[in-house]
This record gives structure tokens, sequence and C-alpha cells, in this order.
């Protein structure tokens, strides 16, 4: 047990040391006191204002691999805009702390069309998906054009709220035209036949490496698998407009289905998919309009820093070779109080233990034989972060 210690110890120290030399405390702290707001226009096709964005910048930054995040806005695909509370908080929040934000603008529907016409729905999501999928790739071409805005494209990620959520999250977890039913493959025609869109930029990939979800949802749970991209959800359980669990948007039988932050966390863990929720108890939807003068909206920023903070390529899992494909440690309910490992068929006959930050033994788990999962009971741990280990393996967590 001690000699296990030791090791643990000085791999942890190790971690930090490596971790904090990559990150100089970036990415938690707020570390710029200002950003600097420029306004582009993303397409190379359309060139008008609903194909803008605001890329956020912290000034006096000299990094030139800096994470990015893409911010959309909400309006039930009818209203809204890039200049939004929420947009610009988000966007300075994650700025002030190292990372490049950008709040984007995406084509938006007339609002009696949208709502009496199932097609126009579609429509209207396409179009903002074939947005998205632009706004990434001129990204991704700048990085190779000098990257003028110090994009690092290991680490880019995608979200919003309400309507914005709704795009992050099907961006994220549709992956090819084969995974859409007859209804939504034959409106393709719309944004040009393919899930590429119509709004330029091609060549590039849009892929994005995990989804801030900010009351959003999903017209299908079943285009989530573990092979998909890590989700943090924040959702207020009385929200009627993305419902927290399933329900026609705005709770309108004439809408599109959704299924709420509740619902994805739920299809996440059952797939073994990374993922976290905050559960805004006794809250309805509108928690994030009026941006950090809400503290329920800097509790959504805190969470999601913290969740994405872990996703960082400055600040991977602990490991003594870097190799983590044998061990991943995910959430496995909204209160952490329970966790959940998978574990391959190598380490499945080692125990496992937990440690605080300092190396001190907290908790011994026996793993049972040909079992490649294990729920760890957590109410006990108080909060804070910890390790688990199995052999020379291991990874951090946080326990809220």
């Amino acid at each position: 047990m001690k000699k296990n210690k030791y090791l643990l110890i000085i791999c942890f120290l190790f971690f930090l040391n490596n971790a904090a030399s990559q990150c100089n405390g970036r990415y938690i702290n707020e570390i710029f006191s200002n950003v600097d707001v420029s306004t582009n226009n993303y397409s190379d096709i359309f060139f008008d204002s609903e194909h803008e964005m605001d890329i956020y910048t912290p000034v006096g930054d000299s990094l030139q691999n800096r994470p990015l995040i893409l911010y959309f806005h909400g309006g039930s695909f009818t209203t809204g805009d890039k200049s939004t509370i929420d947009c610009v908080d988000f966007c300075e929040y994650f700025s002030k702390r190292g990372y490049v934000t950008a709040s984007v603008n995406y084509r938006l529907s007339n609002i009696l069309t949208f709502f009496l016409s199932t097609n126009a729905q579609i429509d209207a999501v396409l179009k903002s998906l074939a947005d998205a999928r632009a706004a990434i790739r001129f990204f991704k071409e700048s990085c190779i054009n000098g990257n003028p805005y110090g994009i690092d494209t290991s680490a880019i990620f995608i979200g919003g709220y309400s309507a914005g959520g709704v795009i992050a999250i099907h961006h994220a977890y549709i992956d090819n035209e084969q995974e859409l039913p007859q209804n939504i493959l034959s409106r393709l025609s719309s944004i040009g036949g393919t899930l590429d869109g119509d709004a330029g930029n091609f060549g590039f990939s849009s892929k994005i490496n995990g989804v801030i979800n900010f009351a959003g949802g999903i017209h299908d749970l079943g285009w989530i698998n573990s092979a998909e991209e890590p989700i943090v959800s924040v959702h207020g359980d009385l929200d009627l407009v993305v419902n927290y669990n399933c329900s026609p948007a705005l709770n309108n039988p004439a809408l599109l289905n959704l299924c709420g932050s509740n619902e994805i966390h739920i299809k996440a863990n059952n797939q073994g998919l990374n993922n976290q929720l905050l559960e805004l108890n006794f809250t309805n939807h509108e928690w994030a309009q009026f941006g950090v003068v809400n503290p329920k909206f800097v509790q959504g920023l805190e969470f999601s820093r913290d969740f994405v903070y872990n996703l960082l390529p400055c600040n991977q899992l602990l490991s003594t070779d870097n190799n983590f494909k044998d061990l991943f440690v995910i959430s496995y309910d909204k209160n952490m109080q329970e966790l959940k490992i998978n574990i391959s068929s190598s380490f499945n006959s080692e125990p496992a233990f937990i440690y605080d930050i300092s190396g001190n033994y907290v908790q011994k788990i026996t793993l049972s034989e040909n079992s490649n999962s294990k729920n760890i009971k957590l109410n006990k741990l108080a909060p804070g972060m910890y390790i688990i280990s199995i052999g020379t393996k291991g990874a951090k967590f946080i326990k809220y």
C-alpha cells in the first residue's frame, strides 16, 4: 500500500508540474482583465449579418495555441443575435481565462412559417447546423493561413443556450446522413444535399472536442453513443421551453420533439459517454438570459469551465505513459455521488485506490473479475479533487 501511495504521489506531482508548465494557470482563473472583440464574416458564400461572428481574444496574450469555444445564441430559431447578454458574458468569461471565444450568428426562420410547418422547423435547424459547420471550418482554415487567432485545433468546443444548445448538440451527435430519418433526410436539399451544408469553407474538418449545453435538447437520443464528444449540460428542472426531459419544444404539439439535458445525461451514462449535468432546481428556462447578473448563470459558467478544463490538451488525465485508452472515468449522476469507471480486461483483476490530491490514501475498491465496469459510491467523500489509481494508471476526478 505504501509503495503504491508513493508511486502515485510521484506520478501526481509529475502530472501537476507538467500541467502547470503547459497551462500556466490558465483556463480556470481570470488572468486577463480585458478582451478584444472583432466582427468577422465566417462564410465565403454568404456575406450578410446572419453569417457574422464576434471573436473574443484576451488582450496581452501571446500564446498561439489556445482552445476555442464557439457559442450560439438562443431564440427558438426565429430571433436572437450574437450580441445578446448571455453571449457577451459567456465569451468574456472564458476569454479572460485564456480561451478564444466566438459568438456566432446563424440563419433564422420566419416566425410564422416556423410555427406552422414542420418542414420549416427542420430546415431552420439544418441551416443553423450548416452555418455552425462553416464557422468551425473558418477557424480550421485560418490555422493554415498564419493562424491569426492563435487556435489549437485539437481543443475546439461548441456550445450555446436554448436553440444554441440544440445547435451544439446536433452538430456533435449527427455524424452522417445515414443516421437521419426520412423526413429530415428529404430536407437536406435546403442546405445543398449533405450535412456539410451550403455555407462554405469546404475542404476542412468541422470536428469538435466537446459540447457545452445550456438548456438545449436533442431530437433523437439514438444519435448519442460512446464514441461521441463529451458533453456538459446545465438545465432548469422546470423548463417548459426545452423540457428537462422529453416534450415538444415550447410545450407546443406543433413543434418537433426535444429531449433535454436530463434524458441526454441518462443516455450518455448508459452509453459510457463522458458527461456531467448541473440541474438547476426550481428553475425555468430563462436563467441564462440576463447573463452574470443571475447567480445561476455564473454557476453554469463555473460548472462548464471545470468540465472543459479537464478536456484540454494541457490538462490531460494523469498517466505514467500518457496512454489512457485502458481506463477512463465518467460522472454517474448530477451530484457525483457515484463514479462509474470502465476498465479493460488487463485491469479487471487489480484493486483500485482513491487518494486525495496530496496522495493520502482514502479508499480501496475491489474490482470483480471479468467485469469491465464498476460503480463507486462517493457520498462519504468530501467535495474536492481526487485520484483513482489502478496499477500504474490513474485519473483525477472532482467530487462536487
